[in-house]
């Protein structure tokens, strides 16, 4: 699959990555409890809850799960829910989503398109240039400073 990755240079580039499957067992493992719970279980943190929410830091927020690139600190914004919130991922190709249909409602969940991570569910309720509000649990992301970005190089690349 097509996606966008940074280069050790701290450049977004397209790069072809093979999906990122693990068993259950493997992803407990890896992640918190908590971590597990929203990004593979499709929970959801209790709003104002998250350690992300009011992280006013240049950087990039990264999947939990497999490290892909999602949304920049430029692109965030104070929708006052109480989760980290987005006007548009980092790349397209980076997010996709599917129709939620859970609790009686009809949402749009997005997930990360190399594993699978739930993120969140994204509205038409959200600030210019896009209108939209990617609605993230901070559980599912994972924080670098942009002086590190460069460290989330692929190692192919």
């Amino acid at each position: 699959m097509k996606l966008k990755v940074f280069n050790r240079a701290g450049e977004l580039l397209t790069a072809e990555l093979p999906p990122v499957v693990k068993s259950d067992a493997e992803w407990q493992q890896q992640l918190s409890a908590e971590e597990f719970a929203i990004a593979r279980n499709k929970g959801t943190e209790r709003a104002f809850c998250g350690t992300l929410l009011d992280n006013k830091r240049d950087g990039v927020y990264s999947c939990v799960c497999c490290g892909l690139p999602l949304f920049r600190s430029s692109e965030k914004f104070n929708s006052g829910t109480g989760w980290p919130s987005f006007f548009q991922p980092i790349a397209e190709e980076n997010v996709v989503t599917e129709i939620d249909r859970a609790y009686g409602m009809v949402r749009t969940e997005i997930l990360c398109a190399r594993c699978d991570c739930h993120l969140g569910h994204v509205f038409e309720d959200g600030p210019r240039p896009t209108g939209l509000r990617f609605c993230v649990n901070g559980a599912s992301l994972r924080f670098t400073d942009a002086a590190e970005v460069a460290s989330l190089a692929d190692p192919a690349l």
